[in-house]
């Protein structure tokens, strides 16, 4: 049996992503579909004493209608110092800044990227290695790409030898479910719902923020506050 999660890469996504992620057995970022703008592609949010604030990586867009995700490029570098400035100036007081800080830190200030699919794929391996999540993760171009959309979610799932396929809540708008019964594959459905709250920084709790923010404030006790990964060894 093998499970199977395929989703396009995001910008340091929230906790539910990775949760997404530690539940299967492989992970293909699907960076091959056409790049969205003001989505979660290249940007996220923090907490801050003034709100909630959005960090977002600038790319080049003008006249690139149909780019995907894999051909999206990062216009400029200054970026990177000024969202690490904005983590630190938010966090610094969260118990465990120190700690995660000299994993991110570096990725922030000494990598250069210039393609948002590589950016996002270092940091979601960063945030994985630091829970202990050892799913594999792979490209979409590492595989065949057929036609249909179901269809092809369903071929690269048989691809990759699955035997069920996570989705996200979102694509059951669009997912028809027979593809993947007629090729024998199960589909499940990740349901977000249900999380707890954990100490944070900032007036009244949300989720719906980066996991630099549970990192930051909860540190190695971080899976305590998921579903799906395991606590860490101390």
């Amino acid at each position: 049996m093998k499970k199977v999660v395929i989703t396009q890469s995001n910008y340091i996504p929230w906790k539910g992503y990775f949760d997404m992620i530690a539940l299967a057995d492989e992970l293909i970022l699907y960076d091959d579909m056409q790049y969205t703008r003001r989505d979660w592609r290249n940007r996220n949010q923090i907490k801050t004493p003034q709100g909630q604030q959005w960090l977002t990586v600038p790319v080049k867009v003008r006249g690139k209608y149909h780019q995907t995700i894999r051909e999206t490029e990062i216009d400029g570098t200054g970026w990177a110092e000024a969202h690490w400035k904005a983590l630190g100036k938010n966090y610094r007081r969260a118990p465990h800044f120190e700690e995660v800080a000299t994993i991110f830190e570096p990725l922030y200030l000494q990598h250069q990227h210039t393609q948002l699919s590589a950016l996002n794929h270092e940091l979601i391996e960063a945030v994985c290695a630091y829970l202990g999540i050892t799913t594999k993760i792979s490209n979409s171009w590492d595989y065949a790409l057929i036609d249909g959309k179901t269809e092809r979610l369903a071929d690269l799932c048989a691809q990759a030898g699955g035997t069920e396929y996570i989705s996200g809540p979102a694509a059951k708008a669009y997912i028809e479910e027979h593809v993947f019964v007629e090729r024998g594959i199960t589909l499940t459905w990740f349901n977000y719902a249900g999380y707890p709250e954990y100490p944070q920084l900032w007036g009244e709790f949300t989720h719906n923020v980066t996991v630099l923010d549970l990192l930051f404030n909860c540190g190695k006790d971080a899976p305590h506050y998921m579903k799906h990964v395991a606590p860490l060894a101390r």
